[in-house]
């Protein structure tokens, strides 16, 4: 059983419910065709039943080998962009508490940090003198090895690990998630003898978080990859056996989000209340962006932190220009309890709250702006999840992949490449002098000069 809820009760000031159901036959058709792997893109699907497919060995072998890395590491490097970077860093973001670094300091876990999603030279030297006196290991994410930003980072880390602690005990302190049998990762990882795992031929980069790319740094830490995949599991088999389009939620999502894109809504704004969401939303931009932006179509990914970024953004959110709609992800339990105290001199004139839990605050907050942006003309999609969970991750995980999926072939794109990454590439290969590349250098530096 899933407690993942999706409601549409306001969009229906802009779309009805008639128009949704004039989709129900057009939604069964495109899920049918990810299902039996007959639409655009059909070699990058296996995402789809992966979930159900994971192994108890797998799953032990990964516990096995972050319980290794947490007993000979302070600190953890996570080396990889996009899709290897995103989804790993969106479950523990969600799942740590806002100050993980006073945990770290305390020893409770290793401190897992990033690179290889950034060339900035200060971020790499700031990451190179902070990891001097630590003892750290690395798990670098890469299908070919050869993506520069990452490749550039790990072949940094690389050296500096190996001048460390030398090049045995470096080989013991590098994990390798990559190709099965080709491409420079591979390779190295083979000659050096590295711990490995493989990232499957027909899941792409920004559909991995429930292969070895999420799973080990999730272990790593601390939390439970078992209840993670349970989710995932459990809102795969939901969605494969609930035909019915309100009581699905990934087409139903779908549909809402297509009907508005027709109207003319073309911005999405993914909305979280907690801060701690915020790299779920950035995983999400990269999901939905990469996938459907392309052909000149596409709905554009943005995200906010409310009620923060309302005393920057809600204005324009409010009054601007009425091309957005929002998907409000809602947490109904916190963590914790916070009470509002009383005070005597009631200067702020906040007593009215004494005795009320910040949790209601917040709540009364996102009641009150979602009704205010619907009244405004911008319809809220709600995505609704009991608790932050490995659990209810793993099902909001799996819910909007296969709502992107369903999403992408309804707005009649390839949901799962990315033909238009490939031009600032090309474009950055030429400037750094790449050899292969002279004519466009020659051309690329008339342009600059």
């Amino acid at each position: 059983m899933i407690t993942l809820k999706v409601k549409i009760d306001k969009t229906l000031d802009t779309i009805t419910r008639d128009e949704i159901k004039l989709f129900e036959t057009e939604a069964v058709l495109q899920q049918k065709k990810v299902y039996d792997r007959s639409g655009a893109g059909n070699d990058f699907l296996g995402w789809v039943n992966l979930p159900s497919q994971i192994t108890e060995e797998l799953l032990t072998d990964i516990e096995q080998t972050a319980q290794k890395i947490r007993k000979q590491s302070k600190v953890v490097v996570v080396v990889g962009i996009g899709g290897s970077n995103l989804g790993a860093r969106a479950v523990i973001d969600a799942l740590s508490s806002n100050f993980h670094l006073m945990e770290y300091s305390r020893g409770e876990h290793p401190l897992v940090v990033y690179a290889g999603h950034t060339i900035s030279e200060d971020y790499t030297h700031e990451l190179l003198e902070f990891l001097n006196d630590k003892d750290y290991s690395i798990i670098v994410i890469s299908k070919s090895g050869t993506t520069t930003e990452p490749a550039i980072a790990f072949r940094l880390l690389k050296n500096h690990l190996e001048n460390k602690f030398g090049d045995q005990e470096a080989k013991e302190r590098i994990y390798a998630i990559t190709d099965a049998s080709r491409g420079a990762l591979k390779t190295l990882a083979t000659e050096k003898s590295y711990k490995s795992y493989v990232i499957p031929d027909d899941v792409g980069g920004r559909y991995s978080v429930l292969t070895p790319v999420g799973l080990l740094p999730v272990a790593v830490a601390g939390f439970d990859i078992r209840k993670l995949v349970e989710g995932a599991r459990n809102m795969e088999q939901h969605l494969k056996s609930t035909p019915d389009l309100f009581n699905n939620p990934a087409a139903l999502y779908a549909v809402v989000r297509n009907i508005l894109y027709r109207k003319g809504k073309t911005t999405e704004i993914m909305a979280s209340y907690l801060p701690n969401m915020m790299f779920i939303t950035e995983w999400w931009k990269q999901l939905y962006g990469e996938s459907e932006g392309k052909d000149t179509k596409g709905i554009f990914p943005a995200g906010v932190n409310f009620t923060t970024d309302l005393h920057s953004m809600g204005q324009y959110i409010q009054e601007g220009l009425r091309n957005i709609f929002e998907t409000v992800v809602r947490i109904e339990k916190t963590r914790h309890k916070v009470e509002i105290p009383t005070d005597k001199d009631d200067l702020d004139g906040l007593n009215f709250l004494a005795g009320k839990r910040l949790s209601y605050v917040n709540k009364m907050a996102e009641e009150g702006t979602m009704l205010a942006h619907v009244d405004g003309g911008v319809p809220n999609i709600e995505v609704i999840l009991p608790e932050i969970s490995e659990q209810t991750l793993g099902e909001l995980i799996y819910f909007f992949e296969m709502g992107c999926a369903i999403s992408g072939y309804i707005l009649e794109v390839n949901p799962f490449d990315q033909p238009g990454v490939e031009a600032y590439k090309k474009n950055m290969f030429a400037l750094l002098e790449k050899p292969g590349f002279e004519k466009q250098t020659a051309e690329l530096k008339k342009r600059i000069s």
